[in-house]
């Protein structure tokens, strides 16, 4: 069995935004936990869960050209990324 690196784990999310990337994405995670899930609506809801941190979801999301921040309800958690035009 392969070992798990970032860079798989870096592969598996651009595989998991190409199917659709457009869509606004949601990730949440504990506190310092060592996975994260991410998630999109579209005809149901779409989740993965990555062996990624908070932290290098949300670089990641970026480095593939989404802002992410924190939703506008202050009881909500979770992280909100939505595609940057390209104009």
């Amino acid at each position: 069995m392969a070992a798990i690196t970032n860079n798989n784990q870096n592969e598996v999310l651009k595989q998991f935004i190409s199917r659709n990337p457009n869509a606004q994405y949601t990730f949440d995670s504990e506190r310092d936990a060592s996975q994260s899930e991410i998630c999109r609506q579209g005809k149901g809801k779409e989740c993965i869960i990555l062996q990624m941190t908070s932290r290098q979801l949300f670089t990641a999301m970026q480095e593939l050209g989404f802002f992410c921040a924190l939703p506008m309800d202050p009881t909500q958690t979770h992280m909100v990324c939505n595609p940057v035009s390209k104009t």
